[in-house]
């Protein structure tokens, strides 16, 4: 082997500091991005944000203002200084403020939730009108501690006995409580309100519920004759119900709509219903026959350089005061540039998606065209790994509902005309067949297939099976309704 040295050209991507924060700004969901820029305001002076009742001010009306008279000053005098003010230019004081910001749709509202009570609390509430000891009401309290979410009983009543004696061991009361006192306060709890709180299984708090309706209700005998033989039910084996009961079938529809009216589970009505909304990135709306796509304004950060410390820079200056702030004004418009591509990136290529899914916009899922990230790639001119990045946590607000931009690519299945068919189209068309039968004769998989075989859809039985899983559809047998 010979060394010799030559020369080489060649092309290489450089990722440059400013490439890095422009890749990291475009995969970040606008809650992320919003903790970037306050990190950012954080440890840069030279970038400040605009408030939107403030005037907007450049920082060439502001240089006006402040050094008109020093200037005219300076150049009428004898000798011109070594360092004259920086001229301004439009990087100075970019802003980036989206013509849809003053849409009245989007003006402020006030937050006027209401705090709920928890299901303990309301059930202490009612525990503190009854005429209970001291004892009792300790007891109570320790049955109300071991309630789950849905209202149960997580503690067994043996747990909550040695609870209570440990309780009174610490208060110093000798005070002997039996098994027996238990469970007639648990008794007590269960018929407050709600009904059946307290329970330690689902038939329980069935039974309960069931022994404080009126001995006039035709069915609600039959209904506790058929909690006794709940395995059955449970099962869905009908003819065995009917032949230990003994009840004919219009008795025995009538007992299990009776049951079925009830409240499985009564502590869900208390649970925290307040949800974590989802601000959407883009909006769509249709105006004139068209879809017009345009950014959320209120997620879109309202930048600017601050034109005070813009102004203390000078040219010839190589202190290290005028260093830092020539440093932090590159470093700030690089960020807003950054911002800003992000966003025309995002609504480029959410554009592009609305274009491609017009017929989801019309008719729903069932009008969902089978789309990949490529196809979106090429069309706006960028990389694969740039659209993903971009459709990553992002959300698209349409009139039918808010949907992450991942949700619009899928992949195909190909159709009996050569075509193909998106697969949350035929998970749509699935559903709407599956909702339209016959429950006493529910739709196989193999019958689903052939269905959308006549619909053009060429689709295997055991591709229709996935698909119905993926919807959590039980098969055919577990969604048979005799009666």
């Amino acid at each position: 082997m010979k060394l010799a040295l030559g020369l080489k050209v060649s092309n290489s991507l450089s990722l440059t500091p400013q490439l890095q924060q422009a890749i990291r700004l475009l995969q970040l969901s606008s809650l992320e991005l919003e903790q970037e820029v306050q990190l950012q305001l954080d440890s840069n002076p030279l970038l400040e944000k605009v408030d939107d009742d403030s005037p907007m001010q450049s920082l060439e009306d502001l240089n006006q203002e402040n050094s008109a008279s020093d200037l005219t000053r300076e150049l009428n005098a004898d000798h011109l200084p070594n360092d004259l003010p920086v001229d301004t230019d439009w990087d100075d004081v970019y802003t980036h403020q989206s013509s849809s910001m003053e849409l009245p749709e989007y003006e402020e509202r006030e937050d006027n939730r209401s705090i709920q009570n928890t299901l303990k609390d309301h059930i202490l509430e009612q525990v503190n009108l009854l005429n209970f000891s001291q004892t009792d009401l300790l007891i109570a309290y320790c049955i109300v501690d071991g309630l789950d979410e849905k209202g149960f009983l997580d503690e067994s009543v043996e747990e909550i006995h040695h609870a209570v004696l440990t309780l009174l061991a610490q208060m110093d009361i000798e005070e002997d409580v039996e098994i027996d006192e238990i469970l007639v306060v648990l008794k007590h709890i269960q018929r407050l309100e709600p009904i059946g709180v307290g329970s330690r299984n689902l038939v329980e708090c069935l039974y309960v519920q069931l022994q404080v309706l009126p001995n006039t209700l035709s069915c609600r005998n039959d209904a506790l004759l058929l909690l006794q033989h709940y395995e059955l039910l449970i099962a869905n084996d009908l003819n065995k119900l009917l032949k230990q009961t003994g009840f004919k079938l219009e008795q025995l529809k009538a007992a299990i709509q009776l049951l079925k009216s009830l409240q499985p589970y009564p502590g869900l009505m208390f649970e925290n219903k307040e949800s974590e909304y989802q601000v959407p990135d883009v909006v769509v709306a249709k105006k004139n026959d068209s879809w017009h796509v345009h950014l959320n304004p209120d997620i879109l950060p309202k930048l600017r350089i601050n034109p005070y410390y813009a102004n203390m820079i000078r040219r010839a200056d190589q202190s290290a005061d005028n260093q830092y702030l020539r440093n932090q004004m590159l470093d700030a418009k690089n960020f807003i540039k950054s911002v800003d591509e992000r966003h025309k990136t995002l609504l480029k290529v959410a554009t592009c998606i609305v274009q491609h899914q017009r017929d989801f916009l019309e008719l729903g899922a069932e009008g969902m065209k089978p789309l990949v990230l490529r196809d979106v790639a090429e069309e706006v001119e960028l990389h694969e790994s740039t659209v993903s990045r971009v459709t990553t946590n992002k959300y698209l607000l349409t009139p039918r509902g808010l949907f992450e931009l991942k949700y619009f690519f899928s992949s195909h299945v190909g159709t009996t005309s050569g075509g193909e068919a998106s697969s949350t189209a035929i998970r749509a068309k699935i559903k709407k067949l599956i909702a339209e039968e016959n429950p006493r004769k529910p739709l196989s998989d193999n019958s689903l297939a052939k269905l959308l075989n006549e619909d053009g859809i060429d689709v295997a039985r055991r591709t229709v099976a996935k698909y119905r899983e993926s919807l959590h559809i039980p098969a055919s047998s577990d969604r048979k309704v005799l009666i």
